[in-house]
């Protein structure tokens, strides 16, 4: 009989195996500085991935004092100082996840290593933190573009794990999120027919209080702003020169920069970025430099 069930378990793990994700290669992070982190039926894994880009600190431009604050709050965790986890919110291709980006590869070599997990992803989040308790490395584990609607559980485990279970967060580990909403969920008029005023302050309805709690749980806030004309064109002007050189960056550009930006509806660093991308290549093709 024990035969004959060994047996049944055996064909049962074969016929399950194709279901089970493949065996990823293990995160070395003596060499990894970066990976994403994938949710499955079992827990999840930890993918080792390739910085995307070289951006700096000092590429960033128009955003100086949320650099400042942002490379002072990793700084002090690096150090096992006390830090807060940090939400990065405000118009979109401001430099939110660029600054995230620029941070690691400052800070790399003092230790910082970064883990990427996808809003769908978040469910997974307490099992990521518990992995990562006992490791050496101090890690921020990094939500980017986040935002949930009205019927979505997941914004949960995020709340749980910032500052809703027993234990918390582990001292090596920080949440840095990014965000085009301020409050992560969706707001509607309805949500304040609850609010009052009791003498001279405000209480706020329940749903009101259950979409602050969450944001509230950061305690750094970074808001960012879209740029005026003088911050867009310094921006344009600088990523002229990197991707070509001084020469690029004339009259005619700055005029076509504004167009740009006009055309777009908006001043932004993306947009800065993407100018910058059109007009030095369109510039090499013509053979006009």
């Amino acid at each position: 009989m024990d035969a004959q069930l060994s047996q049944r378990l055996l064909d049962l793990l074969e016929r399950a195996d194709h279901w089970l994700p493949p065996t990823p290669e293990p995160v070395d992070w003596e060499r990894d500085i970066a990976a994403l982190w994938q949710r499955h039926a079992l827990g999840g894994q930890l993918l080792p991935v390739a910085v995307r880009d070289a951006v700096t600190l000092d590429d960033l431009l128009g955003i100086e004092r949320q650099k400042q604050t942002l490379l002072d709050n990793t700084r002090a965790f690096l150090r096992g100082l006390p830090a807060n986890h940090a939400l990065l919110w405000g118009a979109r291709g401001s430099g939110k996840s660029s600054l995230v980006r620029a941070l690691l590869n400052s800070l790399a070599e003092e230790g910082l290593r970064l883990i990427q997990v996808d809003r769908h992803d978040l469910a997974g989040l307490p099992f990521l933190v518990q992995q990562l308790r006992d490791q050496t490395h101090r890690f921020v584990v990094y939500c980017d573009d986040l935002s949930f609607e009205g019927s979505d559980d997941a914004y949960k485990a995020l709340k749980s794990v910032l500052d809703g279970t027993l234990t918390g967060p582990p001292e090596n580990v920080l949440l840095y999120a990014t965000s085009n909403r301020r409050h992560l969920l969706p707001e509607s008029l309805s949500d304040n027919e609850a609010t009052r005023l009791v003498g001279d302050e405000l209480h706020h309805g329940d749903a009101v209080e259950e979409k602050i709690s969450l944001s509230d749980r950061f305690g750094l806030w970074l808001a960012f702003h879209p740029f005026n004309q003088s911050a867009y064109l310094e921006t344009c002007e600088h990523w002229v020169r990197h991707l070509g050189d001084a020469s690029d960056w004339n009259v005619a550009a700055r005029e076509e920069a504004i167009r740009f930006a006009t055309l777009r509806g908006g001043r932004s660093g993306r947009a800065a970025w993407q100018f910058a991308c059109q007009w030095v290549g369109q510039q090499r093709l013509d053979g006009r430099c």
